[in-house]
C-alpha cells in the first residue's frame, strides 16, 4: 500500500473494496510471538503517511529554531500567516479516503482470519477430545494391571512371611537341640565330677586335674559351684538340710558325700583364691586381682571377697590411723577444744578420708565385677567405725541433772560441737553418696550416728538457753554489786536510785538472748528435717526467749518501781504537824528536797525502763517476724500460738509498767503539791488595793510547778509514745486539774487576784497543750472560765454560766472564796440562781 511520486494513491485503494479484489494486508503470524498493536498499526498506515512523517520530522526541526527566533522577538508571525494561505490553497488531511478505505479493507481481512481460526480451534477441540478419552481408556486398562500386580505382591509376600515363619521354626527346634545336647554333653561331664566328689567322705585327692590345675582355677570353680547347687537341691527334695547332712555325712547313701566334699573344696578353693588377690593387692596387680575377684564372685556373689578387701584396708585395721583422726580434730586441747578448731579439723580429716575413698574407688571399679557392691561395703564401714569412733571421743552427751559448769562451755558447747559434726558428717555423707555407694541409705546411716543425741536434742536446747540466762543474770548482779561497793554509802535517798539505775534494763542484754534465740533455732533447722519437728522445736525454743525476756524486763521495771516506792516512803517520812520549831521545819524542807530529788531521779530512770521495755519487746517481735515466723507457719496453729504465748508473756512487763507510770503520776502529782504548798503565798490571789498597776506574771508557785513538770516530763515525752503516752499524760492532766482545784479552795480572792489566777491558769493551760489531750484542754480552759467569778461585780455572777452550765457546781465553790462573799450578800442572792440550775 504505496503512494506514488506524485502523491496519488494505487489502483488498490480507489477500487471498491470487495474482498475477493483486496489483496491480503494482513497475515496470523502478525499474531504470533511478541504481538504489538502499535507495530501492526504503524505497518499498515506507513505507506499512506509518509508526508506526515517527512512534516513531522520539519516540525521537530522547525521547533528547534523558532525558539531561537523567538527569543528576538517576531518571527512567530510571518510562519502563521504562510500556514493559513496554505491551508486556504489545498485539503487540510487529504489522506482520511486512503486510510478509511485502508481500515475497511483491515477489518474484512480481521473477520475473515478470526473465521479461520475458529475452524482451527474447532478442529483441534475434537481432536483434543478423541485423544482425551484414547488416553483415559489406557488409564483405566493400566490401573486394572496395577490391581493385579498389587494382588500378585501380596500373596508372594505372604507366601515369604509363611515361609520364614517355618524356617524359623526349624531354627528353635535346631537351637533347641543344640542346647539340649550341649547341656546333655554337660550334665554326663558333671555327673562323672559329681561321681568323684561322692566318693570317701573328706577324700580330695581322687578328683580330676581339672580341680588342682591353676590354671584352669576358673572353670574349676564353676563347675563346682554347679555340683555343689544341684547336689543341695536333690538333698532338698530329700527333706534333708545341708548342716545335718555335713554333720552325719556317711548316714545316707545319696549325695550326702558330695555335698560335703564339695563343701570342703570350695571353702578351700575360695581361701586360695583370696590368698592369690592378698597377694596381688600388695603388688598392686590389678588384673591379678581383677581375675580372682571375678572367680571369687561365684561363690555367695562374691561377698567373703568384697568384705575381706574392705576389712584389710589400713584405715580399718591401723591404730594410729585412729589416733591421728583424734589429733586432728581434737588437737593437743584434748576435750577443750573450741568449736571452730573442730569445724576445721573434721574438714581436713573428712577430706582426706574422701581422697582416700576416691583412690579405693578407683582400684574398686578396676578390680571387681560388681563395684557398687563394694563401694556400699566401703562407705558404710567408714561411717560406722572411723567416723563412729571420732563421734564417741567428740560428743559426750551430758546430764540434763549435773550440767557442765559454764567455766568449760556449758551445754552450749557441747550443742555447738553436735552441730558442727553433724554438719561436717553430712556434707562427708553427700560426698560419698557421689562416689556410688549402690543401694546403701547413706543419710539414713548419717543419721543413724546422731540418733541418741537428738533424741533429746530440744531438752538440752532449752536447758542450755536457761544455763545461759542464768549465768548472765549472775554476771550482772556481781557487776551491780561491785559497782555499788566502789560507788559507797553516799545517803540512804541517793543511794538506793544509784543501785536502781545500776540494774537499769539494758537493750543490750535482749539483744543478747535474741542472738543466743537465733543460734538454738540455726541447730533447729538443722537437727530438723520434718516441718512439724522444726516447728515444734522452734516453738519451743522461742518459749525460751519470750520467757528470759519477760522475766528480766519484769524484774527490771520491779528494780525501777522500787525507786518510785522509795523515793514516796522518804517524802511521807518527812511529813510535818503544824506547830514545829524553825530549826527542824528547816531540816524537814531539806529532807523534804532531797526525797524530792530522789523521787525525780526515780521518775527518769522509770521512764527509761518503760522506754528500754519498749525497744526489747520491738527486739523480740521483729525477731518473730523475720525468723520465727516463716518456720511456724507450714505447721497449722502454730504461728497462732505462739503470738499467743508471746502476748503471754509480755503481760507481766505490762502489768508491772502500768503500776509503775501510775507510781510516776503519784510522784508528779506529790511534788506538784510540795511545790505549791511552799511557794502559794496568801497574798498572791489577794494583793492589797494600794493603788499600785496589778501583777500581771504569773505566781511563783505556778512558775515552780510548770518548770518542773516541763524538766521532769521531758523524760517521759522521750520514752512514752502512741497511746500509752496520750494515757499517761491525759491521766496526768486530769490529776493536775484536781490537784490544783483543791489547791485554790485554800484561798480568797480579790478581783486583782482573780486576774492573778487567772494568769495562772493560762500558764497553766498552755502548758497542757503540749499533752495533745483535747479532754485535758477542754477542763483548762473551763478553769479560765471560772475564774472571771472572781473578777466580775456581783450583779454579774449570773450571766457567766448561761453558755456553760455544767460548771456551776465547781463555780458555785469558787464563788465561796471571792473576798466579798459574806459582806455581799452572795449566797441569799445566788441561791436562787442554784436552784434553777439545779
Amino acid at each position: 500500500m504505496k503512494q506514488s511520486r506524485d502523491g496519488t494513491w494505487s489502483d488498490r485503494n480507489s477500487k471498491s473494496s470487495s474482498v475477493a479484489s483486496v489483496p491480503l494486508i494482513l497475515d496470523i503470524d502478525d499474531f504470533k510471538g511478541d504481538f504489538s498493536f502499535d507495530a501492526l498499526f504503524g505497518n499498515l498506515v506507513n505507506d499512506l503517511l509518509p508526508s506526515f512523517q517527512d512534516e513531522e520530522a520539519d516540525s521537530a526541526e522547525g521547533n528547534i529554531g523558532g525558539s531561537d527566533m523567538l527569543a528576538n522577538g517576531d518571527a512567530r508571525a510571518p510562519s502563521d500567516a504562510a500556514k493559513l494561505a496554505q491551508g486556504f490553497s489545498s485539503p487540510l488531511f487529504p489522506e482520511v479516503d486512503g486510510l478509511l478505505s485502508l481500515f475497511r479493507d483491515s477489518c474484512t481481512e480481521l473477520i475473515d482470519l478470526r473465521k479461520q481460526i475458529d475452524g482451527k480451534l474447532y478442529n483441534l477441540k475434537k481432536e483434543v477430545s478423541v485423544q482425551d478419552s484414547k488416553h483415559r481408556k489406557t488409564l483405566a486398562e493400566l490401573e486394572q494391571g496395577v490391581d493385579g500386580l498389587f494382588g500378585s505382591f501380596a500373596r508372594l509376600d505372604s507366601r515369604i512371611s509363611s515361609v520364614g515363619q517355618t524356617a524359623a521354626k526349624i531354627g528353635d527346634h535346631l537351637q533347641s537341640a543344640d542346647a539340649q545336647r550341649e547341656t546333655a554333653s554337660q550334665t554326663i561331664e558333671l555327673i562323672k565330677y559329681l561321681m568323684e566328689f561322692n566318693g570317701s567322705p573328706g577324700d580330695l585327692m581322687e578328683l580330676s586335674p581339672l580341680f588342682s590345675d591353676d590354671s584352669r582355677v576358673a572353670e574349676a570353680a564353676s563347675i563346682a559351684q554347679k555340683l555343689r547347687s544341684f547336689a543341695e537341691e536333690d538333698l532338698g527334695r530329700q527333706g534333708l538340710s545341708v548342716p545335718s547332712v555335713m554333720g552325719n555325712a556317711t548316714a545316707s547313701r545319696g549325695l550326702e558325700v558330695a555335698v560335703a566334699n564339695l563343701q570342703d573344696y570350695c571353702n578351700e578353693l575360695e581361701n586360695r583364691l583370696l590368698a592369690r588377690f592378698d597377694a596381688a593387692s600388695q603388688k598392686r596387680e590389678l588384673s591379678t586381682m581383677a581375675e580372682c575377684a571375678k572367680i571369687l564372685s561365684q561363690f555367695n556373689r562374691g561377698t567373703s571377697a568384697m568384705q575381706h578387701y574392705v576389712a584389710t584396708r589400713p584405715m580399718f585395721i591401723d591404730v594410729e590411723v585412729m589416733n591421728a583422726d583424734t589429733r586432728l580434730v581434737l588437737g593437743d586441747q584434748g576435750s577443750h577444744a573450741s568449736p571452730s578448731n573442730v569445724a576445721r579439723g573434721l574438714s581436713s580429716l573428712f577430706k582426706e578420708i574422701t581422697d582416700t575413698v576416691r583412690k579405693e574407688a578407683a582400684t574398686i571399679m578396676a578390680v571387681f565385677p560388681s563395684p557398687n557392691d563394694v563401694m556400699s561395703i566401703l562407705v558404710q564401714r567408714v561411717l560406722e567405725q572411723r567416723v563412729t569412733a571420732l563421734l564417741d571421743k567428740l560428743l559426750v552427751k551430758p546430764s540434763l541433772v549435773n550440767l557442765p559448769p559454764m567455766e568449760e562451755g556449758g551445754l552450749l558447747l557441747y550443742l555447738r560441737m553436735l552441730a558442727v559434726a553433724y554438719e561436717k558428717t553430712q556434707e562427708l555423707a553427700r560426698d560419698l553418696r557421689a562416689m556410688g555407694c549402690g543401694d546403701l541409705d547413706v543419710e539414713g546411716l548419717t543419721e543413724s550416728l546422731f540418733s541418741s543425741h537428738k533424741d533429746e536434742y530440744p531438752e538440752h536446747e532449752q536447758a542450755s538457753l536457761r544455763q545461759l540466762y542464768q549465768a548472765k543474770m549472775e554476771e550482772l548482779r556481781a557487776e551491780s554489786q561491785q559497782l555499788s561497793e566502789s560507788t559507797g554509802t553516799i545517803g540512804r535517798s541517793k543511794g538506793a536510785s544509784v543501785a536502781s539505775s545500776h540494774q537499769q534494763i539494758s537493750v543490750t542484754v535482749v539483744t543478747e538472748f535474741v542472738r543466743w534465740n537465733e543460734e538454738a533455732i540455726s541447730r533447729c533447722a538443722l537437727f530438723s528435717s520434718l516441718p512439724a519437728t522444726l516447728a515444734a522445736n522452734v516453738k519451743a525454743v522461742f518459749t525460751c526467749l519470750l520467757d528470759q525476756v519477760g522475766q528480766y524486763i519484769t524484774e527490771g521495771l520491779e528494780r525501777a518501781r522500787d525507786g518510785l516506792t522509795e523515793a514516796a516512803a522518804l517524802r511521807e517520812r518527812f511529813v510535818l504537824g503544824t506547830s514545829v520549831s524553825r530549826r527542824v521545819a528547816a531540816a524537814a524542807a531539806s529532807a523534804a528536797e532531797a526525797a524530792a530529788a530522789a523521787g525525780e531521779s526515780s521518775f527518769r530512770s522509770f521512764m527509761v525502763a518503760v522506754q528500754r521495755c519498749g525497744s526489747s519487746v520491738a527486739i523480740v517481735q521483729q525477731y518473730f517476724a523475720n525468723s520465727i515466723s516463716r518456720l511456724l507457719l507450714p505447721v497449722d496453729g502454730a504461728h497462732a500460738a505462739s503470738c499467743e504465748e508471746m502476748a503471754t508473756a509480755m503481760s507481766s512487763a505490762e502489768a508491772a509498767a502500768y503500776k509503775g507510770l501510775q507510781q510516776c503520776i503519784e510522784t508528779v502529782m506529790a511534788e506538784v503539791e510540795r511545790l505549791l504548798s511552799a511557794e502559794q503565798k496568801a497574798t498572791d490571789y489577794r494583793s492589797p488595793d494600794d493603788g499600785m498597776a496589778p501583777d500581771h506574771r504569773p505566781t511563783s508557785a505556778c512558775t515552780r510547778v510548770v518548770a518542773y513538770l516541763s524538766r521532769v516530763l521531758e523524760a517521759a515525752f522521750t520514752a512514752l509514745e502512741g497511746l500509752n503516752k496520750q494515757a499517761f499524760l491525759t491521766e496526768l492532766g486530769i490529776r493536775l486539774h484536781k490537784g490544783l482545784l483543791n489547791h485554790w479552795q485554800k484561798f480568797t480572792f480579790n478581783p486583782s487576784g482573780g486576774l492573778r489566777l487567772k494568769r495562772d491558769i493560762t500558764e497553766y493551760g498552755e502548758f497542757v497543750r503540749s499533752f495533745n489531750a483535747p479532754s485535758v484542754d477542754e477542763k483548762f480552759e473551763l478553769l479560765g472560765i471560772m475564774a472571771n467569778v472572781f473578777i466580775v461585780a456581783p450583779e454579774s455572777l449570773s450571766t457567766l454560766f448561761e453558755g456553760t452550765p455544767s460548771i456551776r457546781k465547781d463555780a458555785q465553790r469558787f464563788i465561796q472564796l471571792r473576798e466579798d462573799y459574806k459582806s455581799a450578800k452572795l449566797a441569799s442572792r445566788l441561791s436562787s440562781l442554784w436552784t434553777s440550775s439545779s
